[in-house]
């Protein structure tokens, strides 16, 4: 049976502390990555502002890499418009080596209405998302892999920048959120070393089939690049009633729909408990473990 890893996802709205004792109770029960996702605001689904701030995901991560010393930690994901890609790229090489190369990066073209209203980031387009998108994957992916790079675009230019990471350390994975058909895929195929989107067994295996053909048509063996997915998790929930986008079930069904995940090629489960208080996520993240998980093996 193919081996799952299982990693949580968790809330940057709670307090420091909560955050490190969640994350310090979570690594010690096994479970085998830690995620934050990188937005400023709570997302209103337009460009309505938010009066509930975020915590900084790269902070955060700085803190859980000295705080928890085993598991792996990523952004789910740093959204390209926030920042230059020479900064993110200094910024991921420094909490790497903080966390002993532990770091996922895990980065997406930007999507977030209302934080880039209220803060003046450009998000333009679709196609001009991606475009940038594009353009900063080459930078990141020279500044943290070759001794120098150049890159002359329409938004990113580099000349004979030097690499950000230290000669011989550790390769950091680049992990690309996308589930885009047409071109995002095709991105991840050429420049990721990881992928996550957020689906059920039926999209995930729709989706991954896509990526498999973009990488095929590139010439890249498709197994290269690992895969992971979260949808938030209703345990004893009704699933006949459940929204898209959750998981909904007695404990059985939650763990058939993950095997489900798992026979299409599913590497890692997120475990979202970033919507609720920290004292919410605990509980969530106790019962997966010891209800769930256990019948996983």
């Amino acid at each position: 049976m193919r081996e799952l890893a299982v990693s949580a996802w968790l809330g940057t709205t709670w307090s420091a502390r909560d955050i490190l004792t969640v994350a310090t109770e979570v690594e010690s029960t096994g479970y085998d990555g830690i995620w934050v996702a990188d937005h400023f605001m709570a997302n209103t689904g337009t460009a309505e502002v938010s009066g509930t701030a975020l915590r900084e995901c790269f902070s955060v991560l700085a803190g859980l890499a000295a705080a928890v010393p085993r598991v792996r930690l990523g952004s789910l994901v740093a959204s390209m418009t926030y920042r230059h890609p020479a900064v993110l790229a200094n910024i991921a090489t420094t909490v790497d080596d903080l966390g002993a190369g532990r770091l996922v990066l895990g980065v997406g073209a930007g999507w977030q209405l209302n934080e880039h209203a209220a803060y003046g980031i450009e998000l333009g387009s679709v196609p001009e998302r991606i475009d940038r998108f594009e353009e900063g994957l080459e930078v990141l992916d020279g500044l943290l892999r070759t001794p120098l790079t150049t890159v002359e675009g329409k938004h990113y230019s580099v000349v004979g920048a030097p690499a950000v990471t230290p000669a011989g350390g550790p390769r950091i994975p680049i992990m690309i959120g996308a589930s885009g058909e047409r071109r995002m895929l095709g991105v991840v195929a050429r420049r990721a070393d990881e992928w996550n989107c957020w689906s059920t067994p039926e999209v995930f295996a729709h989706k991954s089939a896509v990526l498999d053909e973009h990488c095929e048509r590139i010439g890249r063996d498709p197994a290269e690049i690992r895969r992971s997915t979260q949808a938030m998790l209703d345990i004893d929930g009704s699933a006949a009633d459940a929204p898209p986008g959750v998981v909904a079930g007695s404990v059985a069904q939650i763990v058939d729909t993950i095997g489900r995940w798992r026979d299409t090629g599913l590497d890692e489960l997120i475990v979202p408990g970033m919507r609720g208080t920290a004292d919410d996520a605990r509980e969530l993240f106790g019962r997966f473990h010891t209800e769930i998980r256990p019948q996983l093996s």
